[in-house]
């Protein structure tokens, strides 16, 4: 095979390749052009998680080079059980030189180079190399058990500065943990511009390739926004399910909605975010549909799947617009009460749920995880001498909170413009304490909800140093609780009741 390749290779001056099974049966025959192969698209030879592709591949040079850079990356990209590459002198093979990936990387290098060898003197016992090769990358993952939980590695790509990278990074792992997802690794790569097609640099792809080889990850989430060519271009070469920050939020959304509302909103969302990328989704949407009435032209797979998602979202629009006033209805009643209205707003897991708990001896959900609320949630609140509000806990805010979600759930957020009072708590605990209340200033600004009456809490102050307490209190015009102790509650309660009472008595 060795002759026949470097003959026919010489004869046409072109590289000629082959892709063997473990059988050593030919899969395919590529043919490139002086310079290179180019291996086509393997997506229909799935390996198993964690396994090599079960595919080696030999081809020629014909320049006198050695194994080159191309070749290493589609050794590593296509997870090959072994790259083999025969130099052609004279239309005869001169040698054969292989390289295979190995689980625990040498001096930086993902791979090791065998011997070159006469073609025809091999020593090596292929299928036994394979085998220890397969049984060495078992034994490098991590052992756990058997669970549905996907593993996730997570990817900061930045022109900034890593420390903000970092800090973003910290805050994404929360969110992972949050939709109950395995962390396995992290990566931050800074660069001076970011890649258009792979967003990040093709050593690191390769790093995290390895990575997920060794540590049987199924899944690559990325900090920053992709768009649907980036995505495409990832799972090709990576055969790992690529998402984004903004879907990893919708799919938290999807799964902590319990209200017909919320479930409304967070469907339209996901649509929103899904027409765009439809084009890039699977090359089966370019089919045309048949059958009675769509023979012929007729409309492409892809135009009815966008038709059917635009009238989805025109029925989703009217269903929130009867719930919409529905919630509208419920507010006049209780204006016609005469029931002040505080809210609490703030950055996610700030401890909002908690304290609506604490102060009303209710039962809602409250967990130490991002995003635990989304429904509203009100309960009446009676405060000293026999004032009564109605206090409403919202879906925090985020950094960056992507759009399709900000638009739909500006229906729930309407409930804030109907607040007499806004209560803005702060987790002080939190060391990004001050971006995440600018955060949340910039977001009600956005919602036009900056003119209403705000109150500055800062919440779990049971978790970090007086001092600070006593600084940020002179330095900002707040007051200080743990949402778990109601002992602290009294300097808060007053100055609530205060702001309510000159509110309805300016009214009046």
């Amino acid at each position: 095979m060795a002759r026949e390749l470097a003959e026919i290779s010489s004869e046409i001056s072109r590289q000629v390749g082959v892709l063997l099974n473990r059988a050593g049966k030919v899969e395919t025959v590529i043919v490139g052009d002086h310079k290179k192969i180019v291996i086509p698209s393997l997506s229909q030879i799935r390996s198993a998680s964690g396994r090599l592709k079960g595919l080696r591949c030999i081809h020629t040079h014909l320049d006198g080079k050695d194994i080159t850079e191309d070749d290493l990356m589609d050794l590593l990209f296509l997870r090959l059980d072994l790259m083999g590459m025969i130099k052609v002198v004279d239309g005869l093979p001169e040698r054969l030189y292989a390289v295979h990936l190995i689980p625990v990387p040498v001096q930086g290098k993902s791979w090791h180079f065998l011997p070159p060898v006469v073609p025809s003197r091999q020593q090596v016992d292929f299928r036994q190399l394979i085998a220890a090769l397969e049984d060495e990358f078992s034994r490098t993952r991590m052992v756990r058990e058997i669970e549905a939980k996907d593993r996730a590695i997570l990817v900061s790509v930045t022109t900034k500065s890593k420390s903000r990278a970092e800090e973003s990074m910290d805050e994404l792992v929360e969110l992972v943990r949050s939709d109950d997802v395995d962390v396995v690794e992290t990566f931050i790569q800074r660069r001076d511009r970011i890649n258009p097609r792979f967003i990040l640099g093709k050593g690191k792809l390769a790093e995290i390739m390895l990575s997920a080889l060794k540590q049987n990850a199924n899944l690559i989430i990325f900090d920053q926004e992709l768009n649907p060519s980036q995505v495409r271009s990832i799972t090709d070469h990576t055969e790992l399910r690529v998402i984004d920050r903004t879907q990893l939020i919708l799919d938290i959304f999807a799964r902590r909605a319990l209200s017909r509302e919320g479930k409304l909103q967070i469907e339209m969302a996901q649509l929103k975010y899904l027409l765009p990328r439809l084009g890039q989704r699977d090359d089966a949407l370019s089919r045309l549909t048949g059958g009675i009435g769509g023979r012929g032209p007729g409309e492409t797979k892809l135009e009815v799947d966008r038709r059917r998602i635009n009238d989805r979202l025109t029925k989703l629009a009217q269903r929130l617009k009867k719930v919409g006033k529905e919630r509208h209805h419920r507010r006049s009643r209780r204006r016609k009460k005469e029931l002040p209205v505080i809210s609490l707003v703030g950055y996610t897991n700030a401890g909002k749920s908690t304290l609506l708990n604490s102060l009303t001896n209710s039962n809602i959900y409250a967990e130490d995880k991002l995003f635990a609320t989304l429904d509203p949630t009100s309960r009446r609140l009676r405060f000293p001498e026999d004032v009564e509000v109605i206090i409403t806990d919202t879906v925090g805010f985020i950094r960056d909170l992507p759009d399709e979600l900000l638009q739909a759930f500006k229906a729930t957020l309407e409930e804030l413009h109907e607040a007499d009072l806004l209560v803005h708590v702060v987790d002080l605990s939190n060391p990004r304490y001050t971006d995440q209340m600018w955060v949340v200033d910039d977001l009600l600004s956005e919602l036009d909800l900056a003119g209403i009456n705000t109150m500055l809490v800062f919440n779990k102050i049971d978790l970090v140093d007086p001092d600070l307490v006593n600084t940020e209190l002179k330095r900002c015009d707040a007051v200080a609780i743990s949402a778990l102790d109601p002992a602290t509650f009294p300097p808060f309660l007053d100055k609530a009741r205060k702001s309510i009472l000159k509110k309805w008595n300016d009214l009046r």
